[in-house]
């Protein structure tokens, strides 16, 4: 299987739009609710990108602790991706009302480590953990 280049750039990347996605959704819908007279749901195509979200951040994660040399950054990173998941499908399902808190902190704790595990990278060739673009 091929590495994804540059894991914890992309994953920090993701994690930090995600955050931003899950705090300018209310907004967004309750300026749009007040011009008109309808749901204050988002519409479909604008839940989609949470999974979205979750699927790219997988994929950040998931190689991102194959190059990690440090073992607690690997737990650490899918203990707080799981957070984030259960989080994000918590609210797609509405199984329980959460604080939007437990969204948005797991997205930047995952955001801080992906720019932390940036430092304990370790690959087998020049692409994987590169800060060069």
């Amino acid at each position: 299987m091929q590495t994804l280049p540059k894991p914890d750039l992309i994953g920090s990347l993701v994690s930090t739009l995600c955050a931003i996605h899950c705090m300018i959704t209310p907004f967004i819908f309750i300026a749009k609710a007040g011009t008109e007279i309808g749901s204050i749901e988002p519409p479909f195509w604008y839940r989609t990108f949470d999974y979205l979200f979750v699927a790219i951040s997988l994929l950040a994660v998931y190689f991102a602790t194959q190059n990690s040399s440090k073992s607690w950054i690997k737990v650490a990173m899918w203990a707080t991706f799981s957070l984030l998941f259960l989080a994000i499908m918590n609210e797609s399902f509405e199984i329980s009302h959460l604080p939007e808190a437990s969204v948005y902190v797991p997205a930047l704790i995952l955001a801080g480590l992906h720019i932390y595990n940036k430092k304990y990278c370790q690959c087998q060739d020049e692409t994987c953990c590169t800060t060069n673009t």
